[in-house]
Protein backbone atom coordinates (compact mmCIF):
# COMPACT_ATOMS: atom_id res chain seq x y z
CA UNK A 1 0.00 0.00 0.00
CA UNK A 2 1.03 3.45 -0.48
CA UNK A 3 1.52 6.94 2.10
CA UNK A 4 -1.89 7.84 0.55
CA UNK A 5 -4.26 8.99 2.90
CA UNK A 6 -7.26 6.18 3.23
CA UNK A 7 -9.11 7.11 6.38
CA UNK A 8 -10.92 10.54 6.61
CA UNK A 9 -13.34 11.74 8.95
CA UNK A 10 -15.57 15.19 9.77
CA UNK A 11 -16.85 16.07 13.32
CA UNK A 12 -19.24 18.45 13.93
CA UNK A 13 -21.91 19.28 16.92
CA UNK A 14 -25.49 19.23 16.05
CA UNK A 15 -28.45 20.51 18.54
CA UNK A 16 -30.78 17.28 18.41
CA UNK A 17 -30.29 14.26 20.52
CA UNK A 18 -28.24 11.70 19.72
CA UNK A 19 -31.60 9.08 19.36
CA UNK A 20 -33.42 11.62 16.97
CA UNK A 21 -30.06 11.55 14.65
CA UNK A 22 -29.13 7.78 14.95
CA UNK A 23 -32.80 7.39 13.86
CA UNK A 24 -32.14 9.02 10.63
CA UNK A 25 -28.73 7.50 9.55
CA UNK A 26 -29.83 3.82 10.83
CA UNK A 27 -33.07 4.07 8.43
CA UNK A 28 -31.42 3.63 4.88
CA UNK A 29 -34.74 5.00 3.33
CA UNK A 30 -33.98 8.51 4.51
CA UNK A 31 -30.39 8.62 4.19
CA UNK A 32 -30.39 10.62 0.47
CA UNK A 33 -31.85 13.48 1.90
CA UNK A 34 -28.90 14.06 3.50
CA UNK A 35 -26.12 12.10 1.09
CA UNK A 36 -23.05 14.75 0.85
CA UNK A 37 -21.78 12.63 -1.93
CA UNK A 38 -25.09 13.00 -4.12
CA UNK A 39 -24.76 9.53 -4.29
CA UNK A 40 -27.47 7.91 -2.79
CA UNK A 41 -31.34 7.35 -5.16
CA UNK A 42 -33.25 5.27 -2.62
CA UNK A 43 -33.18 2.26 -0.33
CA UNK A 44 -36.53 0.04 0.72
CA UNK A 45 -38.56 2.07 3.79
CA UNK A 46 -38.55 -1.03 5.55
CA UNK A 47 -34.66 -1.60 6.26
CA UNK A 48 -34.05 0.19 9.70
CA UNK A 49 -30.80 -1.49 10.41
CA UNK A 50 -30.77 -2.96 14.37
CA UNK A 51 -28.00 -4.88 14.53
CA UNK A 52 -24.48 -6.80 13.23
CA UNK A 53 -24.46 -8.87 10.41
CA UNK A 54 -28.21 -6.70 8.79
CA UNK A 55 -27.79 -6.25 5.16
CA UNK A 56 -29.88 -3.26 3.32
CA UNK A 57 -29.97 -2.18 0.00
CA UNK A 58 -29.49 0.90 -1.52
CA UNK A 59 -29.96 1.86 -4.67
CA UNK A 60 -27.79 4.74 -6.24
CA UNK A 61 -27.97 7.71 -8.11
CA UNK A 62 -26.41 5.33 -11.46
CA UNK A 63 -29.12 3.15 -10.81
CA UNK A 64 -26.52 0.73 -9.41
CA UNK A 65 -27.51 -1.13 -6.11
CA UNK A 66 -25.28 -1.93 -3.03
CA UNK A 67 -25.49 -4.13 -0.34
CA UNK A 68 -23.83 -2.46 3.29
CA UNK A 69 -22.73 -4.95 5.45
CA UNK A 70 -23.50 -3.87 8.79
CA UNK A 71 -20.20 -4.31 10.65
CA UNK A 72 -20.76 -2.29 13.56
CA UNK A 73 -23.49 -1.34 15.44
CA UNK A 74 -24.54 0.68 19.22
CA UNK A 75 -28.03 1.92 19.14
CA UNK A 76 -27.88 5.45 19.27
CA UNK A 77 -23.94 5.55 19.40
CA UNK A 78 -22.16 3.94 16.64
CA UNK A 79 -22.97 2.16 12.76
CA UNK A 80 -20.67 1.31 10.02
CA UNK A 81 -21.32 -0.30 7.11
CA UNK A 82 -19.30 -2.09 4.32
CA UNK A 83 -20.89 -2.13 1.02
CA UNK A 84 -20.68 -5.07 -1.84
CA UNK A 85 -22.03 -5.55 -5.25
CA UNK A 86 -25.22 -7.48 -5.07
CA UNK A 87 -24.61 -11.04 -3.32
CA UNK A 88 -20.78 -10.64 -3.36
CA UNK A 89 -18.17 -9.99 -1.07
CA UNK A 90 -17.64 -6.23 0.43
CA UNK A 91 -14.70 -4.18 -1.72
CA UNK A 92 -13.15 -2.88 1.67
CA UNK A 93 -14.06 0.43 2.33
CA UNK A 94 -16.45 1.05 5.09
CA UNK A 95 -18.89 4.14 6.12
CA UNK A 96 -18.79 5.11 10.02
CA UNK A 97 -20.68 7.08 12.01
CA UNK A 98 -20.21 7.66 16.08
CA UNK A 99 -22.19 9.77 17.56
CA UNK A 100 -21.60 11.26 21.34
CA UNK A 101 -24.33 13.51 23.58
CA UNK A 102 -22.73 16.52 25.29
CA UNK A 103 -23.25 17.05 28.69
CA UNK A 104 -26.22 19.54 28.26
CA UNK A 105 -28.03 16.65 27.20
CA UNK A 106 -29.44 19.13 24.18
CA UNK A 107 -26.87 18.31 21.54
CA UNK A 108 -25.00 15.56 19.81
CA UNK A 109 -21.29 15.36 18.59
CA UNK A 110 -21.02 13.45 15.18
CA UNK A 111 -18.38 11.85 14.07
CA UNK A 112 -18.39 10.51 10.18
CA UNK A 113 -15.24 8.66 8.87
CA UNK A 114 -14.88 6.93 5.17
CA UNK A 115 -11.82 4.39 5.59
CA UNK A 116 -10.98 2.53 2.52
CA UNK A 117 -7.62 1.02 3.90
CA UNK A 118 -8.60 -2.43 2.72
CA UNK A 119 -9.95 -1.69 -0.90
CA UNK A 120 -8.80 -4.12 -3.19
CA UNK A 121 -11.06 -2.86 -6.25
CA UNK A 122 -9.06 -0.59 -8.45
CA UNK A 123 -12.22 0.17 -10.38
CA UNK A 124 -13.24 1.65 -7.25
CA UNK A 125 -9.70 3.68 -6.13
CA UNK A 126 -11.01 7.00 -8.05
CA UNK A 127 -14.40 7.70 -5.95
CA UNK A 128 -12.58 6.43 -2.60
CA UNK A 129 -10.24 8.83 -3.52
CA UNK A 130 -12.42 11.70 -4.18
CA UNK A 131 -14.46 10.98 -0.69
CA UNK A 132 -12.56 13.25 1.69
CA UNK A 133 -13.62 15.71 4.47
CA UNK A 134 -15.02 17.77 2.33
CA UNK A 135 -17.87 15.44 1.54
CA UNK A 136 -17.56 14.00 4.86
CA UNK A 137 -18.54 17.50 6.25
CA UNK A 138 -21.49 18.06 3.57
CA UNK A 139 -22.98 14.26 4.97
CA UNK A 140 -23.20 15.98 8.13
CA UNK A 141 -24.04 19.42 7.28
CA UNK A 142 -27.18 18.03 5.54
CA UNK A 143 -27.92 15.68 8.50
CA UNK A 144 -28.23 18.87 11.00
CA UNK A 145 -30.13 20.93 8.63
CA UNK A 146 -32.69 18.11 8.72
CA UNK A 147 -32.59 16.65 12.23
CA UNK A 148 -32.86 20.42 13.73
CA UNK A 149 -35.91 21.49 11.52
CA UNK A 150 -37.95 18.65 13.08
Amino acid sequence: MSDEQRIFSATRRIHAPAERIFDLIADPARQPEWDGNDNLAHAPTDSRVTAVGDVFAMTLTTGAVRENHVVEFEEGRRIAWCPAEPGGAPVGHLWRWELEPTDDGVATLVTHTYDWTNMHDPNRLPRARSTTEVRLNASIDRLAAVVELR
